[in-house]
């Protein structure tokens, strides 16, 4: 059972990060990357990281994907033409005769793997206190980096809708 929720999920994760590299539309492709991380969180979940899967789904289903969205409504972009999208669309069918093979035997190969036992992990892994033990310890400079660029892409977009108001 637990083969086959790895499969699904997997399965729904590279099919949401296919949209979001395919879609001509940026909203639909935002929201591709959404089921994506979805997918991902699942993925932790399974694993026994629940606190890494708990903080995929708010830091970036939520909290990540409302900016970028912001960001797409902000710029206001023009919609895609249908004549672009039907072109586009006409080499799916090429695509799927030729791919098609290779995915069945990759797919067959994957099931006829034997993945074994889970490893021992000690009892505090993907807990709240040993991620922060890690992040304010060990990971402390590249952390506050991090912040700083992050702050730097703030200050970064203010400038550039300011500019347009």
């Amino acid at each position: 059972m637990e083969r086959l929720i790895f499969y699904v999920l997997a399965t729904v994760a590279v099919a949401g990060a296919l949209g979001t590299v395919s879609f001509k539309n940026p909203l639909s492709c935002a929201l591709s990357l959404v089921v994506t991380f979805v997918a991902l969180s699942g993925l932790y979940f399974q694993n026994d990281a629940p606190f890494v899967g708990v903080l995929q789904l708010l830091v970036y289903a939520g909290a990540i994907m409302v900016l970028v969205i912001f960001v797409i409504m902000l710029l206001n972009l023009p919609d895609v033409q249908l004549e672009q999208e039907r072109v586009s669309r006409q080499g799916i069918p090429l695509a799927l005769f030729l791919l098609g093979p290779l995915g069945v035997l990759v797919i067959s190969r994957l099931i006829s793997i034997e993945l074994g036992e889970k490893p021992e992990v000690n009892a505090s892994f993907g807990s709240a206190a040993s991620v922060g033990e890690l992040l304010f310890e060990k990971y402390l400079f590249q952390f506050e980096i991090i912040s700083v660029v992050l702050l730097v892409a703030i200050v970064g977009a203010v400038v550039l809708a300011k500019k347009r108001l």
